[in-house]
């Protein structure tokens, strides 16, 4: 165990623990442990920012050390905190401990729980579960910002232009569809609900009782339907799985939502291609941002130039 007093402890834990000086000198700085004995785990997984497991006198906990990065991935801190308290509020999000905006360090309770994958995902019946708890997160207050996908992939692909990023073969070629994307999705909008918006599965845990949701860095008032479309994306779902999540979540069958679900899903795949291409270039974690990226990228492709995109826009159009 180590204080925030223990100088020379803290450097020589900083080997131990597997985490840089420079992370234990951010946590050691927080006034919740100023009197309390604790130590610091490295957690994997993050993508964005160095997320450590913190372990106290007092009980145990996740520490988010956020990246200098984020402006230009268009995250907002003081938004993720607030949306983070607020999901916290209804019950889907563990409670916000502390928040240390100079030294960029979110705490949250430590979750027991196990981890979802792609494959859990994919498991038949979590969606009913999975449905459920996206919306008591949808029921919540509004949050600070809203999240307009299309937006923020035009602020990406200037931004990728602007710095000389490499950008996917084709990938100027579907911009005019996008377009059309755009305004196939606002003939009929959706009120726009507190959303997560990077549902990958590693963001779901399970308790054994309930689904959890964390990570709020992307959350903000959004189409829900953008919501269950990225959730598809992310963990490469099949399509009458999309059918069935869209089913639970609303109801009732609607041909018009899962079409709505189906274009939100391309774009979300079309839009973090980019967020790749921006961490590709500035990231200095130990990850291939790039093979992420393209993954997705060659994904959406295979549904810009698939037979069904011209049934989705226009189904996502009519009222059932």
């Amino acid at each position: 165990m180590m204080t925030a007093t223990q100088g020379e402890d803290s450097r020589s834990s900083a080997v131990e623990s597997g985490l840089p000086a420079g992370v234990l000198a951010r946590l050691a700085a927080l006034p919740m442990l100023a009197a309390v004995g604790w130590h610091a785990e490295p957690l994997t997984g993050g993508l964005t920012n160095v997320n450590a497991k913190l372990v106290t006198d007092r009980g145990r906990y996740v520490a988010r050390l956020s990246s200098e990065t984020g402006s230009l991935l268009a995250i907002d801190r003081d938004a993720e905190v607030y949306a983070s308290r607020a999901a916290a509020a209804t019950g889907v999000a563990p409670p916000v401990v502390a928040h240390d905006p100079d030294a960029g360090v979110l705490v949250i309770e430590w979750v027991e729980g196990r981890t979802f994958t792609e494959d859990d995902v994919r498991d038949g019946a979590q969606l009913p579960r999975i449905a459920a708890v996206l919306r008591r997160l949808h029921s919540g207050a509004p949050l600070l910002t809203d999240f307009d996908m299309f937006a923020i992939q035009r602020r990406y692909l200037a931004l990728v232009h602007e710095r000389g990023f490499r950008l996917p073969e084709r990938y100027a070629e579907f911009e005019p569809v996008v377009r059309r994307i755009e305004a196939a999705l606002a003939v009929r909008p959706q009120p726009l609900v507190p959303c997560h918006n990077d549902l990958l599965a590693a963001n779901l845990i399970d308790d054994g009782e309930r689904i959890w949701v964390i990570d709020y860095e992307y959350a903000g008032n959004n189409d829900p339907y953008f919501e269950l479309g990225n959730l598809w994306s992310e963990s490469n779902l099949a399509p009458q799985q999309l059918e069935e999540l869209v089913a639970h979540y609303r109801g009732r069958q609607s041909a018009s939502l899962v079409a709505r679900a189906r274009l939100w899903g391309l774009m979300s795949k079309y839009g973090w291609t980019l967020w790749a291409s921006i961490q590709d270039g500035v990231s200095t974690l130990d990850f291939d941002f790039w093979s992420w990226g393209m993954e997705k990228y060659h994904r959406a492709v295979q549904e810009f130039d698939g037979p069904e995109l011209s049934r989705w826009l226009e189904l996502v159009q009519d009222d059932d």
